[in-house]
């Protein structure tokens, strides 16, 4: 019995998990995969759709199965001395997240806090509302504010290109236009912790993505017409640990956030090759807060000599006390790199 119940509960967790991707053809991949019937999933699927777990459109024949929300809330906040954001979260937020395992929440609690705390400091807006929304697989969350707008923010304040450039550093880790209070760690481990997270901001989208580690850039759309938009999505059932994201960017013996991955695709601009110093530079500025400096490579097909030399042997002789690394690097690129550090001209 107790084997029944446990097949059971895998085939209706395969349902919940794939039918997002499969809304139409949930019945037949489930089928497939488990090697019984249309009329035994249909079971399951009935089950999930009484415990409201799924909604069902549709007739026999052509029916749709979407995850049902469970949770559905929203609330705008006025941006006064007076808003704290472990209040809203103790108030507000946890009880509307409910029961999630301790890892879930404990990450939940970090992002919430840091990217609310952010729009109350720095994005001298008048008003923030919060959007949750939760189903049987996952949470999401949107936190929107009315203010100068994120990338706006920094470009200005730290003097930066433009708000491509401000993307690249908040990339980078340990950004922020106000050092006295805060450390600029809060929007890179959130980043990090979420299976997704995007900021839209002004005429630009940042992303970062957990499960293939990767860094998006693209234009934005002008929905976000003023301020900045915070999106939140998270598995209610990830085995992640804040902990462990923590533990991923400490290197040495020393505790602390001291090691960065850089994506250098970031200082890419339109189709320009990555080959000047100037270049270089830009991606170089602020890594010497560092111990440790990844260089992602990752949508990177080449990098030109001056590039590469100002990088891994000028940077490199400057700063002996800082290790460099590099990850997702091909051959043309790995070649480069020999010959800068070999000093073969």
């Amino acid at each position: 019995m107790t084997k029944v119940r446990a097949r059971g509960e895998e085939i209706r967790r395969f349902i919940l998990e794939n039918v997002i991707n499969h809304p139409h053809e949930i019945g037949a991949k489930t089928a497939e995969r488990f090697g019984i019937s249309r009329q035994a999933v249909n079971r399951h699927l009935q089950k999930l759709v009484d415990e409201n777990c799924l909604t069902a459109t549709g007739n026999t024949r052509s029916r749709s199965y979407q995850l049902a929300v469970v949770a559905e809330w929203e609330q705008t906040y006025e941006i006064n001395t007076n808003l704290a954001e472990d209040v809203v979260w103790r108030n507000d937020v946890k009880p509307t997240l409910g029961q999630l395992p301790d890892n879930v929440t404990t990450i939940w609690q970090f992002g919430f806090t840091e990217m609310f705390n952010n729009v109350i400091d720095h994005s001298n807006g008048e008003n923030v509302t919060i959007t949750i929304i939760k189903d049987a697989i996952t949470t999401q969350m949107f936190i929107l504010d009315d203010g100068v707008g994120i990338f706006q923010k920094i470009t200005k304040e730290l003097n930066l290109l433009d708000e491509s450039h401000a993307v690249l550093e908040l990339a980078k880790g340990k950004l922020t236009t106000d050092p006295v209070r805060h450390t600029g760690e809060g929007i890179f481990f959130t980043s990090r912790m979420f299976d997704k997270f995007t900021i839209s901001s002004g005429e630009t989208n940042y992303s970062h993505m957990f499960e293939d580690e990767k860094e998006w850039i693209f234009p934005n759309k002008k929905i976000i017409q003023h301020g900045t938009l915070i999106w939140l999505f998270l598995a209610n059932h990830t085995a992640r640990t804040a902990k462990k994201i923590f533990d991923q960017y400490t290197s040495g013996e020393e505790l602390g956030f001291n090691k960065t991955i850089v994506p250098v695709f970031l200082v890419e601009y339109g189709r320009d090759m990555l080959i000047s110093r100037s270049q270089a530079k830009r991606l170089l500025a602020r890594v010497d807060l560092f111990k440790t400096v990844v260089f992602d490579f990752k949508g990177v097909d080449m990098i030109g000599q001056a590039f590469a030399d100002e990088i891994f042997r000028v940077f490199a002789n400057e700063h002996p006390q800082i290790a460099l690394r590099w990850i997702n690097s091909n051959d043309e690129i790995e070649k480069m790199i020999r010959r800068v550090t070999t000093n073969v001209m």
